[in-house]
């Protein structure tokens, strides 16, 4: 057969529609069936919070029998700060009288006779086994129902819930100033006053709303919160 027939023939085939036939490289492996990845090393372990208990009494109330901390060496400054950064409402939510003083908050006395106030030598012994000493009957200015005051700023306190809180406190130039009076010898008989009255000295308290702080919820922010504080110690004559 000529040479030009051979050709006519082979593009003769190609016309027809022959399929040429393509061979699978020699390196070609088919996909393997679906499988799970093998799991490497150990599982991402799961972490237990440790449980943060706010009616648990912080270790600066140790052997104290007071709601709230004037000290706390375990005050969380760092947190505060940041917890007064991020809140874009502190300035709404913040006030305070920080120059507080008897000048100011009780009538017809100083700043300098409430400070020199003396009760050393008050027994309170009208409660006891010899009523009515000398030290009820006489003594130096001060008040009828013997007390320390305070111009306090706390660092933590008991809220009315009976919780912990940390109070915003001494943190950069801010501070929340309350007037603590706490009677000395609660029902005691009042200075001065006869036996026939049958008086006593009785606590007063006020609730303070004070911008607080969550130890054990930090992410809350600053808050309002509620506290009973000792307000005055005051001369009961029942009926």
């Amino acid at each position: 057969m000529a040479l030009s027939s051979l050709v006519i023939l082979a593009l003769a085939g190609v016309a027809l529609g022959a399929a040429p036939h393509h061979r699978a490289p020699a390196h070609y492996r088919p996909a393997p069936a679906y499988h799970p990845a093998p799991a490497y090393g150990h599982p991402a372990p799961k972490y237990e919070h440790e449980y943060c208990d706010p009616t648990a009494a912080p270790a600066c109330n140790a052997n104290s029998t007071l709601s709230y901390c004037l000290e706390d060496d375990e005050y969380p400054t760092y947190e505060i700060k940041g917890a007064i950064s991020a809140d874009q409402l502190f300035a709404k939510k913040y006030a305070d009288v920080a120059d507080q003083s008897a000048d100011d908050l009780v009538d017809l006395v100083t700043k300098a006779q409430e400070e020199a106030f003396d009760y050393s030598y008050y027994t309170g012994a009208s409660t006891g086994d010899s009523p009515y000493d000398v030290t009820h009957w006489a003594g130096p200015e001060g008040y009828i129902c013997p007390s320390d005051v305070v111009y306090a700023t706390p660092k933590r306190a008991q809220n009315v819930e009976g919780k912990w809180r940390v109070i915003v406190n001494d943190v950069h130039y801010y501070s929340q100033t309350a007037r603590l009076e706490t009677c000395l010898f609660p029902e005691a008989a009042c200075r001065a006053l006869a036996p026939c009255y049958q008086s006593h000295c009785t606590q007063k308290s006020v609730y303070h709303r004070l911008l607080s702080f969550d130890p054990c919820d930090p992410y809350k922010g600053l808050f309002i919160d509620i506290y009973k504080l000792p307000s005055a110690c005051s001369c009961h004559i029942p009926a």
